[in-house]
């Protein structure tokens, strides 16, 4: 059966493929986060750790593909490259974005292009604002995140962080 799931090409011509993870990701994720440098990892998950544990894995792997959608990313040899999650409120009015790439794939557009990926599954659900919390030191992801739109403001209650929104399209009926 072939795979249905989108192959996205970026700006340099780097091709992947991005699907819903899914329970049995669980190990290569884990894999995966040992190619994710020790900065990158503090500032996806906002917090200092050595390596993502079960519970992190397990929460990025079974989700309910309504509220929440965690998509995984490999290069046309099948290696995992790159994670994203959509985690939405109730009434999908407001929608977070985290985004992790492994080392060696990164300057290849994968950031740009994911997140881009994930701005359109979010629109198509009717999402209204796409939000990303970034610690204030992340320089690369605040800047890709203004060139895509979004706008930068202090985080609340926290000055080492800063929020990054951006509003969407309504979904066509």
């Amino acid at each position: 059966m072939p795979d249905s799931s989108p192959m996205l090409t970026t700006r340099t011509g780097f091709r992947f493929r991005v699907r819903p993870a899914t329970p049995a990701d669980e190990a290569a994720l884990a894999e995966f986060f040992t190619h994710v440098t020790h900065e990158d990892l503090r500032f996806r998950f906002l917090t200092g750790l050595n390596e993502v544990g079960h519970d992190r894995l397990a929460a990025m792997t079974t989700v309910d593909h309504h509220q929440t959608e965690s998509f995984i990313a490999f290069d046309e040899g099948a290696t995992l490259i790159a994670t994203a999650m959509l985690a939405c409120d109730a009434a999908l009015d407001r929608g977070e974005v985290a985004i992790s790439i492994r080392d060696d794939f990164k300057q290849r557009g994968v950031s740009w292009e994911l997140l881009a990926y994930v701005a359109r599954v979010a629109e198509a659900k009717g999402v209204k604002t796409l939000e990303s919390i970034e610690s204030r030191e992340n320089h690369a992801a605040i800047e890709l995140e203004r060139e895509m739109g979004f706008t930068a403001e202090p985080y609340p209650d926290d000055s080492t962080l800063v929020l990054v929104r951006r509003t969407l399209a309504p979904a066509q009926a």
